[in-house]
């Protein structure tokens, strides 16, 4: 009789479903901008080019691990095929298509840009010098680029070149679907691009110009000079990854999310449309004031609250981290399981209303009335369900890739943030297929 092995009963480990991007990618990333602040720290360079030289000593070394280390040009998921190089003259016609279909989408966006009175005020006027100032060498760059990967490409006609050809009229089947996500994909692409670079130059010179002396004096200045350094690498990822979207990298957009309720959520969140900002309907901040109001006479409790605000926010920057090259809003890039991403479906959101919520203490008021607690508290929760609905719409939008399934039906298994929020068993087959469509 066959007598089976005591090895062979023991039930397989659940492991995670590995994760699109290697630790190894972020790492290097964070070393080469520790290696670029020091410098800028020691020579006191805190200037808007020093600060684009921060993302620039992020984004290098990530590059080169990709490439040299975990070597992702080879992966599958590029659509790159570097053993079959096709002759040019096979490929050509498609690749000037697709340079039509870049440039009217290059043409569209700089429009906007320049009808748009708020990209030309404050922050977003050095966005639109950087952009004015890659204009002309991303266009000639453009073609070189263009004409090099499509001979590589197995399915070079994708939404750029339906885009060129639906333009130029050519008697060609149209896929308008790939169009419209292709045009999702340089939106997003467009605004958030924006939006970070206009964020880049202050909080870069903010942690550089702090006094070395003023840093050790207590824990509120301690707590704030290391809450602006989490800021520093979260946007130096952040724009790295916004800019560095291409196949060679395998950090191209997959898809853009198509539900119109993912980018109503997103969007309310940044400026111009942001409903939290100062005077706007979601702001919370009328009648209360931060942690260090509250807790000024006691020491240790600003010790501990502040340590908590610090790590919170290292969490906030460590999930923008993990990204690598790949960071942005509302696109599907790949799978992320490492990192706090084994922990949390949504790290960034629950540590950034965690911090928003410990240091205001909406509770506590500086107003003459209860009632003001009680309506800055209720605003910041409704805050809270603008980050909830966030994140459900990227479930829907992910939830179509069945890596992503699999990973939220471990997380509901083994995650240790969100076991704690599941009251259902892992879904079945049925359900990942409704998840998937977002209903």
């Amino acid at each position: 009789m066959y007598q089976p092995n005591s090895l062979s009963l023991q039930a397989e480990p659940d492991r995670r479903p590995a994760s699109a991007v290697s630790s190894g990618v972020g790492l290097a990333g964070l070393a080469g901008l520790f290696a670029w602040v020091a410098v800028a720290w020691h020579y006191g360079m805190d200037g808007p080019y020093a600060a684009l030289t921060n993302v620039a000593a992020c984004a290098l070394p990530m590059v080169l691990w990709s490439l040299l280390v975990d070597k992702v040009h080879r992966n599958p998921s590029t659509g790159i095929d570097w053993n079959n190089v096709r002759p040019w003259r096979e490929t050509v016609e498609i690749s000037l298509t697709k340079l039509a279909g870049l440039w009217i989408t290059w043409a569209g966006i700089a429009g906007i840009y320049a009808t748009g009175r708020f990209y030309w005020e404050g922050g977003f006027a050095f966005s639109m010098w950087v952009f004015g100032a890659a204009a002309v060498p991303l266009f000639v760059l453009s073609i070189p680029y263009m004409l090099w990967i499509d001979r590589r490409l197995v399915e070079p006609k994708d939404g750029c070149w339906a885009l060129g050809a639906w333009a130029m009229h050519l008697d060609e089947p149209i896929d308008a679907q790939a169009i419209w996500n292709h045009l999702r994909g340089w939106a997003v692409k467009a605004f958030f691009l924006a939006f970070m670079l206009a964020i880049v130059p202050p909080g870069f010179g903010e942690f550089i110009r702090t006094q070395r002396s003023a840093v050790l004096t207590g824990p509120v200045p301690l707590a704030n000079w290391l809450i602006t350094f989490m800021f520093v690498i979260d946007v130096a990822f952040a724009t790295a990854g916004y800019i560095l979207a291409m196949r060679p990298l395998d950090t191209h957009i997959r898809s853009a999310t198509p539900y119109a309720a993912g980018w109503s959520a997103a969007l309310i969140c940044y400026p111009p449309f942001i409903l939290m900002a100062n005077g706007g309907p979601l702001d919370y901040h009328p009648g209360t004031a931060d942690w260090t109001y509250w807790l000024a006479d006691y020491p240790v409790l600003l010790w501990i609250v502040g340590a908590v605000l610090v790590g919170l926010t290292a969490i906030y920057a460590w999930a923008t981290m993990a990204f690598g090259l790949r960071f942005s809003n509302l696109t599907h890039r790949g799978i992320l399981t490492h990192g706090p991403y084994a922990f949390s479906r949504h790290p960034a959101y629950l540590s950034k209303n965690l911090f928003w919520w410990i240091s205001t203490i909406p509770v506590l008021t500086t107003a003459d009335s209860w009632t003001s607690a009680a309506r800055s508290t209720a605003i910041l929760a409704v805050v809270s369900g603008v980050y909830y609905w966030r994140a459900k719409t990227e479930e829907w939008h992910l939830g179509a890739d069945p890596v992503y399934r699999a990973y939220s039906d471990w997380m509901v298994r083994r995650g240790l943030v969100t076991r704690l929020f599941s009251s259902s068993p892992p879904r079945g087959e049925g359900d990942h297929a409704q998840h998937g469509r977002g209903t």
